[in-house]
């Protein structure tokens, strides 16, 4: 019972993560058709990702962790492996690269305007980080449901 209420948990999670992100592009884009709501969706996906998606991403390393651990599953499993270096990867370019990028970016439209050169630029750094990270998260969800053989 333990083992189904984690995964209830780390299922929840994923959806409820990932589906707030994929949100993103599309409340950017229609935003952009209407510069003035610009701010105020990026104030509200900044919020629904500092409170909704990040926690839950943390919440779902520790739910795969813990179901790694009750069935048990060896750490080096390869799809488990790779997903969690994935992991890694997301969340060093969620933090390092584009959260100070989306701030930016924030900053420049409300200084500089949506015309702005500098404010383009650090929106088309936002969207290509978005991607890269969108990319890397599908990948997980991937290995996590079909659970390859990727190598010995």
């Amino acid at each position: 019972m333990l083992f189904l209420l984690v995964k209830w948990i780390h299922v929840l999670s994923a959806i409820t993560a990932v589906g707030a992100n994929i949100t993103y592009g599309i409340w950017i884009a229609q935003a952009s058709r209407e510069p003035k709501t610009l701010p105020f969706v990026l104030r509200n996906i900044k919020l629904i990702d500092s409170r909704v998606a990040n926690p839950c991403y943390g919440l779902l390393l520790i739910t795969g962790l813990t179901m790694a651990f009750i069935l048990p599953i060896p750490l080096t499993t390869p799809w488990l492996l790779t997903a969690l270096i994935l992991y890694a990867i997301a969340a060093l370019l969620g933090i390092v690269f584009y959260a100070p990028v989306a701030k930016r970016q924030t900053q420049l439209l409300e200084s500089e305007g949506f015309d702005s050169p500098n404010y383009q630029a650090a929106a088309k750094r936002g969207r290509r980080l978005g991607i890269l990270v969108a990319a890397d998260v599908t990948i997980i969800v991937f290995l996590m449901v079909v659970k390859p053989a990727l190598w010995g």
